[in-house]
């Protein structure tokens, strides 16, 4: 079965995961498109989808008849909306991150979901599908003893005069609020934020570097540097300290040289090559439930657990140092 794809929003992430649909991935063919950007979507149909049609707005792209399933890849303060106009169709849905902006935002779809009696919804939590991330969570499953600590680092090379001091939060670390979750199969109790001296790169508007400490229900404590102009690289870094030895997530595969009397080997500096060949298995995971009327990895249960977890971090933010308490609902038997 072929499941025809309909993509809102065709920035950046749309037009690229349009591109693996279309030319990468099985099973999978672009027939709709949609954004605010009337020339964005003529681009992506002229360019990479000639077959699809471009619909005015995403509630009239998921009510098509020739659209199975959706991927919503727009301006985030809209996924709520079009997720829920999917779980209504009854048509599985990839929804990049965040879920929603607000963890009632978040909330909703999962009670509309569980509804609806199954499972429609992806979240684009990529990491969970990434070769090293999943070695990782292998070894820590089966060598390194029970985790006891976390020490892991979110680099990136420089950000915007856009991006504000709790962008680091909602933004950067939320994907390592969800995977760490995964990784060690636990939930959070608290979190805490320390700021050190600000970098000379940062403006007045963000605090940057910023370090991030969460507590697990386990009694696991996480400690994650994000630090958003490292001018360096991109850089993603992860130790699990267990009862028995320490596993690290492995490095990208890179040449080492040895060359002018040095030992050398590139580091990246853009986050879609580091995680490539993840994007390219979760969307063929979300195709393969898809032709099955439904929805696989990670769930609308992960989006809200990530979303409450983003809030109390950023309210530690404003009270550094100071743990604030994580606090969450009864799991719907639906995502047991």
């Amino acid at each position: 079965m072929t499941v025809k794809i309909g993509v809102i929003g065709t920035g950046a992430i749309g037009r690229d995961h349009a591109r693996r649909i279309e030319k990468v991935l099985a099973g999978g063919k672009i027939t709709a498109l949609s954004d605010v950007n009337m020339a964005s979507a003529e681009a992506v149909k002229a360019e990479i989808a000639p077959d699809a049609e471009i619909f005015a707005t995403g509630e009239e792209l998921i009510a098509s008849a020739n659209v199975d399933a959706v991927l919503v890849c727009s301006w985030g303060q809209t996924h709520e909306q079009y997720v829920l106009a999917a779980i209504a169709a009854g048509k599985p849905c990839f929804c990049e991150k965040p879920l929603a902006t607000t963890a009632d935002g978040a909330k909703r779809i999962v009670d509309a979901e569980v509804a609806a009696g199954k499972r429609l919804v992806q979240v684009g939590f990529m990491r969970r599908y990434d070769a090293g991330y999943v070695a990782l969570k292998s070894a820590v499953e089966s060598h390194t003893g029970a985790p006891i600590m976390v020490h892991a680092a979110h680099r990136n090379p420089r950000v915007g005069n856009n991006y504000v001091t709790p962008m680091a939060i909602h933004d950067t670390l939320i994907h390592e609020i969800d995977v760490f979750r995964w990784l060690l199969d636990d939930d959070y109790t608290e979190a805490r934020v320390t700021f050190p001296r600000k970098c000379a790169r940062s403006h007045e508007k963000l605090r940057d570097p910023q370090i991030v400490t969460l507590k697990t229900a386990k009694g696991v404590v996480i400690d994650t540097e994000i630090f958003v102009n490292c001018h360096y690289g991109y850089d993603i870094q992860c130790e699990v300290v267990g009862e028995d030895g320490i596993a690290k997530l492995p490095e990208p595969m890179a040449i080492q040289m040895r060359l002018g009397a040095k030992l050398q080997n590139e580091i990246l500096v853009d986050w879609k090559d580091r995680f490539v060949g993840a994007y390219d298995v979760e969307l063929q995971d979300f195709l393969q439930a898809a032709a099955r009327g439904t929805a696989s990895g990670p769930t609308s249960w992960d989006g809200y657990m990530a979303a409450v977890t983003s809030d109390a971090c950023v309210k530690a933010q404003e009270c550094e140092g100071e743990a604030v308490a994580i606090t969450y609902p009864a799991r719907p038997a639906l995502y047991a």
